[in-house]
């Protein structure tokens, strides 16, 4: 049974059965009858079906929103905003996406040479349930644009998105059956990746569920890419603009209840300005509004279910039992719901899990640092590296923070935010491979040597 539970209130919305063996096998056997003629339609039938999806989801953002909200507690506005976003993805791969894979001339001397890009087949999508829409849709719509079909086993808890997008990818107009949603259990993604009909996998998620499936995929001698988990720091050096600062960091580590990736965790000021910069963002933490999802002046809503909130609490408690010292926050929230306190810590020991571990919730730490060298040592003193910012005026110290902070993405003065146009990845323990741009839509080709004898 999957059941669909609002995080708000702890009330069950839906139960869905799950796929028996022989449901998966024949959703198994149609994305390979569907993917030997998607593969044959045109780039314009592509797009023209992409890009009544992305009006579908503009148009009905808002029931989209409610939907999200209700099943993982990402307050309503953001909600809304992602089902938007989405349609930015598949706009992206309307208009560039007949370019980005065209054949490639390459002078050889003699005859015709070229690069050409042909779809591989069905991709199984192992997808979170932190942006239920936008993590899908920044994988199908590359996917779909390019002729391959999509299989997605999306997180139990986000069901009613999971059916829902499948819903919208049929209504656009694309054939049957080039994108399905598998409502399976995490026991049965390996049958999945181990069917030969199945060509490659992405998936998005923690470092063991990633580490599981490129295994996996890899006895199989299949491709992956995989974004996995981040734990991100937001430098803050003296020529900042301070005030403005501060405001990103506190939306940077509370952005979708803290549920992020990308999401800023480690906040590293230098020690001519950190103890303003710590007034400062405590004030800002505390001054939250933390509630239901649905209200639209909440800021924070609930974690998404309360084995997060276990979680990310016991993280904190052993933490402060180490040495670590609490500025604000530190406990769950009364009453229903899986609400946890905005929470700020300091002092924070070496071997700590505030530290060391990614914390998935809204949940900061600070450090203080000399100057650049040791501000950048602490950006790098993780096993993580998907994204980073960094805030400085200074050219030159801008420039050492690109060159030098390990992230697959370095913000200067921004936070660091997933856009179609540019490449979406990590390093380290973060993961391989890129989403988005014209990395994104490559990934899952054959990148095809073609030499023609003059």
């Amino acid at each position: 049974m999957i059941a669909s539970i609002n995080p708000a209130t702890g009330e069950t919305l839906k139960t869905f059965d799950a796929l028996t063996g022989a449901q998966l096998e024949d959703k198994l056997a149609r994305a390979e009858r569907a993917w030997r003629s998607y593969r044959r339609t045109t780039f314009a039938d592509r797009a023209r079906w992409l890009s009544t999806a992305g009006d579908i989801l503009e148009s009905e953002k808002d029931r989209f929103g409610r939907i999200m909200t209700l099943e993982m507690g990402k307050t309503i506005a953001s909600a809304r905003a992602e089902a938007a976003k989405c349609a930015t993805a598949c706009r992206y791969y309307v208009e560039h996406g007949e370019r980005l894979l065209a054949d490639e001339p390459i002078d050889t001397g003699a005859g015709r040479s070229f690069l050409r890009y042909d779809p591989i087949g069905p991709v199984l999508a192992v997808m979170p349930w932190n942006f239920p829409f936008w993590q899908v849709f920044r994988f199908a719509a590359p996917a779909l644009m390019a002729g391959n079909v999509g299989l997605l086993k999306h997180a139990s808890n986000v069901p009613q998105c999971a059916l829902e997008i499948e819903d919208i990818i049929r209504r656009a107009g694309f054939p049957e059956d080039v994108f399905q949603t598998l409502l399976i259990g995490a026991q049965n993604v390996a049958r999945v990746i181990d069917d030969p009909r199945v060509k490659a996998a992405s998936l998005t998620g923690s470092e063991p569920a990633g580490a599981q499936v490129a295994s996996q995929a890899g006895r199989q001698i299949k491709k992956t890419v995989l974004e996995l988990g981040g734990s991100d720091p937001f430098v803050v050096l003296p020529s900042a603009d301070l005030a403005r600062a501060v405001k990103v960091a506190v939306e940077a580590r509370t952005i979708n209840n803290g549920h992020s990736c990308i999401a800023a965790k480690r906040f590293i000021a230098h020690s001519g300005i950190a103890s303003e910069f710590e007034r400062q963002f405590v004030n800002g933490m505390e001054a939250l509004r933390v509630g239901d999802p649905l209200d639209e002046a909440t800021q924070v809503g609930p974690l998404a279910t309360p084995a997060i909130r276990e979680d990310l609490d016991r993280q904190v408690r052993k933490s402060v039992e180490m040495g670590a010292r609490l500025l604000t926050g530190g406990q769950n929230l009364p009453g229903p719901g899986n609400f946890y306190a905005p929470t700020v810590l300091v002092d924070v020991p070496i071997d700590s899990p505030a530290y060391r571990e990614e914390m998935f919730g809204p949940v900061a730490v600070l450090f203080r640092a000399s100057g650049i060298e040791e501000a950048i040592r602490l950006a790098n003193d993780t096993e993580f590296g998907l994204g980073a910012s960094a805030w400085t005026n200074d050219p030159a110290e801008q420039e050492r923070c690109i060159a030098e902070i390990e992230a697959g993405m370095v913000f200067i003065n921004g936070m660091v935010a997933s856009d179609a146009r540019l490449p979406f990845g990590g390093v380290k323990r973060s993961g391989y491979g890129r989403e988005l741009s014209p990395y994104g839509i490559r990934e899952f080709m054959n990148v095809k040597t073609v030499k023609v004898a003059g």
